[in-house]
């Protein structure tokens, strides 16, 4: 097995051309999925001015195992999907959008390396939204550093087999420890599923960030 599985894997991109972005939302998919779905499925995020860009893990996984086992045992395809955030972010930058005028936006397994790797690069972010996921391990690890008060959103539903809410609860002191504006949601009745309010919220950090752009 390759060091680094994510390497070489497409990256597909959408909205706005790169060249005219004044915003960028970083997609992530998650297991089963691909990259052009999680790009579907962010549309009621389009508008003018924002470029959606959305890289496709290997074998539409970012890593083999349970979210909650030991990171360690999702090694080292963990370390891989951080690196290809890495990789779209080093891309982001050469076009001239600004960190704060990017959003990470994780859904499932998606929503976990979204996670981690905002917690692990904590910066002021136009705003982090992990929806139906969260950090990674079988405990919620210890953080150091600053998002400067950039917006978090942790969704799930009530009714997630594979989400627990005292999890998405313990993830949410993680993020406010790091100085993030966290806002916590928890839909009754709904199961592994994006919701309307969820992309609603994304939406008007959009329009905050376009309105400063």
């Amino acid at each position: 097995m390759t060091d680094d599985p994510h390497a070489g894997q497409p990256v597909v991109t959408a909205g706005a051309p790169a060249s005219v972005a004044d915003a960028v939302v970083v997609l992530l998919h998650g297991r089963g999925a691909t990259a052009q779905g999680v790009v579907n499925l962010a549309e009621p995020l389009y508008r003018h001015g924002v470029t959606f860009v959305a890289p496709d893990a290997a074998r539409s996984r970012w890593y083999p195992y349970s979210s909650f086992a030991p990171v360690e045992r999702n090694e080292p395809h963990v370390s891989s999907a951080l690196a290809a955030v890495d990789r779209v972010l080093d891309d982001v930058r050469e076009w001239g959008v600004p960190t704060e005028n990017v959003v990470l936006f994780g859904f499932s397994q998606g929503a976990c390396v979204v996670s981690e790797y905002a917690a692990r690069n904590p910066r002021e972010y136009g705003g982090v939204a992990a929806l139906s996921g969260g950090l990674l391990g079988d405990e919620v690890g210890d953080y150091e550093g600053s998002l400067g008060g950039a917006p978090v959103l942790l969704g799930v539903g009530d009714d997630d087999p594979n989400v627990p809410v005292e999890r998405v609860r313990d993830i949410a002191g993680v993020f406010r420890d790091l100085d993030g504006a966290v806002t916590e949601r928890v839909y009754e009745g709904v199961g592994h599923e994006v919701t309307d309010d969820e992309f609603a919220v994304v939406r008007s950090w959009l329009d905050g960030v376009l309105g400063d752009a």
